[in-house]
């Protein structure tokens, strides 16, 4: 019960761990590589903005391996993300189902304009263009 409240406070604690030990990982990358999976990393998070904190660990952990894999293999960078980083990255983001925060903006809009029509339809004085019907 007290995890529970606890977690209700400052969020999920073993995602904190896992975001933890991923930054150690990047860390530990050599500096080419960290570089690059620091890049990678921030275009990720600024295009993905996932809203399910798990989904988007789970990520950054998957693209941790992929980089050590690379190190140990002596993989150079580019040959691990191709000409075109954006392209990579965004590919990379595709393979992961989790929601983005637009998405919930997006249902919040789509109920906001629902709501919008059905008070339109239960006779709030408006038509459906929007202007005030005839009051006098």
């Amino acid at each position: 019960m007290m995890r529970h409240i606890v977690e209700k406070l400052v969020g999920n604690l073993e995602d904190k761990r896992r975001w933890r030990d991923h930054k150690a990982r990047v860390k530990a990358l050599p500096p080419n590589y960290r570089t690059a999976a620091e890049a990678i990393e921030r275009y990720l998070l600024r295009v993905g903005a996932f809203s399910d904190g798990r989904v988007m660990v789970d990520m950054l952990e998957d693209l941790d391996a992929l980089f050590e894999q690379a190190v140990a293999d002596a993989t150079p960078v580019r040959t691990i993300v191709g000409e075109d980083p954006a392209d990579f990255a965004e590919t990379f983001l595709a393979s992961y189902s989790g929601k983005n925060w637009i998405d919930k903006e997006r249902e919040m809009l789509s109920e906001a304009i629902d709501q919008a029509q059905s008070d339109n339809e239960g006779g709030t004085g408006h038509d459906a263009a929007g202007s005030a019907e005839d009051e006098s």
